[in-house]
């Protein structure tokens, strides 16, 4: 309800917020990966019944962190490697992905704090510092520091930059 003004009850979001069942759905899922091997088939059909009733794809094997929240939720992917940090607000279309194929990190690390705006995509093994804002439709391939803010198509930095 904090980020949402739309949001008229603990009820209404509770009953039609895809982006909260998804991650709700995750949450089991992510359990179900860490504690046993042989629960990952499980986790991963679960996930994928999940996507379909939510538009949502939540990899099991991502980490994420308290109060995570996906405004709208329709066309989110979140890759096997990708770590969320806590307070992110993520908006509908956005893809955290990678850009090879191994088992190894390769899809993104973002920060505490971080806003990631409708339809960005951040693809490969970056960090996206705390505190940071991805504009729409923003392509990111590089690191970004902290408190920054990068738009554009591709977004790069440089400490202190701000990309318009």
């Amino acid at each position: 309800m904090r980020e949402d003004p739309a949001a008229t009850s603990k009820l209404i979001v509770a009953l039609t917020y895809p982006g909260i069942h998804a991650v709700w759905v995750y949450r089991l899922c992510h359990k179900l990966w860490v504690t046993n091997l042989a629960l990952r088939p499980l986790a991963r059909v679960l996930s994928q019944i999940a996507r379909f009733f939510t538009g949502v794809e939540i990899h099991p094997g991502a980490v994420i962190g308290r109060r995570f929240f996906i405004d709208h939720g329709m066309g989110v992917v979140i890759g096997e490697t990708a770590e969320i940090g806590q307070d992110v607000l993520m908006y509908h279309q956005v893809t955290l992905g990678g850009r090879s194929r191994g088992r190894f990190k390769r899809h993104p690390t973002i920060g505490d704090n971080v806003l990631l705006g409708a339809g960005a995509k951040i693809i490969g093994p970056v960090t996206i510092g705390a505190g940071t804002k991805v504009g729409a439709n923003a392509l990111v391939v590089t690191d970004v520091p902290p408190n920054s803010i990068v738009t554009g198509i591709q977004a790069n930095t440089k400490p202190g930059d701000i990309i318009a």
